[in-house]
């Protein structure tokens, strides 16, 4: 019997041996075969990514069928590869780093639809792209005038007028042009939902969560927004408590939602807009220095060269020449159809990197410059990885490194010191008005960015009937951001495709997730800069400017060089030293103004929080 089983234990230690040298040598094999296809992958997603900037930068049939076709040139690819890739038993590989590559390289995503459907989705998101892009309305004033584009002549109206019916007008011809994206768009969530099963994932909600690489995500939001609720609802009360002073009872109510048409954005994303109107301290001005740029000769260029100089002082890389040869920074003046909303792009060339923007001269706009080029530095950064690896940590990573830049360069130190901002006196008064100006912004966006994507988690999971689709979306409106819409809504209107990233199929978890962690990168760079120390009146966390300093700088590289080589806690603890999405940072920035609103509130009886809103309805 002992010999019986000295055998059996010989013959199972030759088989796991044998098994052994075969995992080693298919590893090998695999490494090789991920060698040879970066070039491949880097080359047909250029071709893509050409074709897509062609019709995003003239929007025609004939871009459109092209950019179609190398997209599901691209698909059929990726399919391809996935199915080489999964040929290897890489899940037991024992080099973590082509196991990662290998499980990045596995996904087909959309891909995975057969061929046919492939195409047919291609079309569906484009033509929805395409009907956002195209759209067009009647002068409030002269309605004979049907020339109107959202960017820039209804945005213009959108963010000055103080005219509530002129604002309704807008909002209603707008959102009134998405009513027949509704088939194409249940559509797409059928087939959404059919290519994230054949990627073993439950849903596409699951399927877009999986880029976070925690299954734990979605309830760390959700507690995260908790924890900044308080402040939002301080913030929300406040505000329909100025505009209902401004307006009258009769236009907002007591204690209802806001009517999101008086908030100075289509979509009541940012509030910013109405700061003239609803700022604490009206007697002292709020700084916004568009005039001051105007009146400088700032151009578009210009603005981009500041977003240049800025990151060249940290040390970073300087933008190549093909930028300013390719790039599309101004609004193009021979009358064709053009997505206008800004982007940036990585063509997968050494240095082909470019931004297309209808850029305005504005303060505003050049915040977003800021922020576009803090995706080209992450581009230029990580263009020397793997191809798998040439992205974020995860996609809010992206988002926030040019918003960390935004925090920076909009203090009063950074606009004084590139000559914007003259004759400004910081007192308390101002502090408050500024950290109010930029909660506007920053802390009412919050709400907004976690809704566009619960929204459509909920369609891919199924969890509304198609016959309840606008209804839930502005529920959600309602329940996480106390706004409403101007009129009444019903089921004949579909109106959550008025925001661009729902009709293109862009995550929005992403901008979430960008507004959380940009607080604590930023909080981070001012330590680095010895711009920042908790408690110290003479360096607040609201007034730090990094600029020029290298130690911010370093810690920006050695980030944005990962890309998303490791899993995104690796990547901000090399930035920060944290591992974990916190809210803590947003709550020391904005501190004084949490104390300041709740006081204020408090004296003048301010209701906080909102009834339900009655402005939707089954259909008419």
């Amino acid at each position: 019997m002992k010999l019986i089983s000295l055998l059996w234990s010989v013959s199972l230690l030759a088989v796991a041996l044998s098994r052994n040298i075969d995992i080693e040598d298919s590893e090998l094999e695999a490494a090789e075969f991920v060698r040879e296809l970066d070039h491949e992958l880097n080359t047909i997603v250029n071709k893509d990514t050409e074709a897509g900037w062609a019709y995003a930068s003239n929007i025609t049939d004939a871009n459109e069928l092209l950019k179609n076709e190398a997209s599901a040139e691209t698909g059929k690819f990726i399919k391809e590869v996935s199915e080489k890739v999964n040929k290897y038993d890489w899940v037991n590989f024992k080099d973590q780093d082509l196991k990662r590559q290998m499980s990045k390289l596995a996904k087909q995503g959309y891909a995975a639809l057969p061929e046919e459907k492939y195409k047919e989705l291609l079309s569906l998101m484009s033509g929805m792209e395409a009907s956002f892009a195209k759209v067009k309305v009647c002068d409030y004033k002269d309605r004979t005038k049907c020339d109107l584009s959202l960017e820039p002549e209804i945005e213009a109206v959108i963010t000055t007028s103080r005219d509530p019916e002129e604002l309704k007008y807008y909002w209603v011809e707008f959102y009134n042009a998405f009513k027949s994206v509704r088939e194409p768009f249940e559509r797409y969530i059928e087939l959404n939902t059919e290519a994230a099963k054949l990627n073993n994932y439950t849903s596409g909600a699951e399927d877009w969560l999986s880029e976070y690489e925690d299954d734990t995500f979605e309830q760390q939001l959700e507690n995260i927004f908790d924890e900044i609720r308080p402040l939002y609802e301080q913030l929300h009360g406040y505000v329909r408590w100025r505009l209902r002073k401004f307006y009258g009872n009769k236009v907002v109510s007591e204690k209802g939602p806001i009517p999101m048409h008086l908030l100075g954005n289509m979509w009541a994303q940012t509030w910013g807009e109405i700061a003239s109107i609803i700022s604490p301290f009206p007697e002292k001005p709020l700084i916004d220095v568009s005039d001051e740029m105007v009146r400088q000769g700032i151009t578009p260029k210009k603005m981009f060269e500041m977003g240049d100089d800025f990151f060249t002082s940290l040390n970073l890389i300087k933008l190549p020449q093909t930028f300013w040869d390719k790039s599309i920074l101004e609004k193009p003046t021979d009358g064709r159809d053009l997505i206008c909303h800004a982007s940036a792009w990585d063509f997968y060339k050494k240095d082909d990197v470019r931004i297309k923007q209808c850029t305005r001269v504005t303060q505003d706009q050049l915040f977003t410059v800021h922020h576009e080029l803090g995706h080209i530095q992450y581009f230029l950064q990580y263009q020397n990885q793997p191809h798998v690896y040439r992205t974020g940590a995860n996609p809010g990573f992206h988002e926030a490194v040019g918003d960390v830049l935004s925090l920076s360069v909009s203090t009063p130190r950074h606009l004084q010191k590139i000559g914007l901002l003259k004759d400004y006196k910081p007192d308390e008064e101002a502090k408050i008005n500024q950290l109010f100006l930029k909660a506007l912004d920053k802390i009412a966006f919050l709400p907004f960015a976690f809704t566009m994507d619960k929204y459509r988690w909920a369609l891919f999971r199924g969890e509304v009937k198609k016959d309840r689709w606008n209804c839930a979306f502005w529920r959600l409106r309602e329940e996480y951001s106390g706004i409403e819409p101007p009129v009444v809504r019903s089921e004949d209107d579909f109106d959550a495709p008025a925001k661009y990233h729902v009709s293109a199929d862009v995550e929005y978890l992403r901008y979430l997730v960008s507004f959380i962690i940009q607080f604590q990168f930023y909080k981070s760079a001012c330590i680095k800069a010895n711009q920042y120390e908790a408690g110290n009146p003479e360096l607040p966390l609201d007034n730090c400017d990094f600029y020029g300093n290298a130690e911010a700088g370093k810690a920006f590289e050695a980030m944005l060089k990962m890309g998303a080589s490791k899993p995104w806690p690796d990547a901000m603890e090399v930035f920060t030293g944290e591992r974990k999405m916190t809210g803590k940072a947003i709550a020391e920035y904005f501190a004084p103004l949490t104390q300041w609103l709740e006081v204020e509130n408090k004296k003048n009886n301010v209701f906080i929080g909102w009834t339900k809103s009655d402005k939707c309805r089954g259909s008419k």
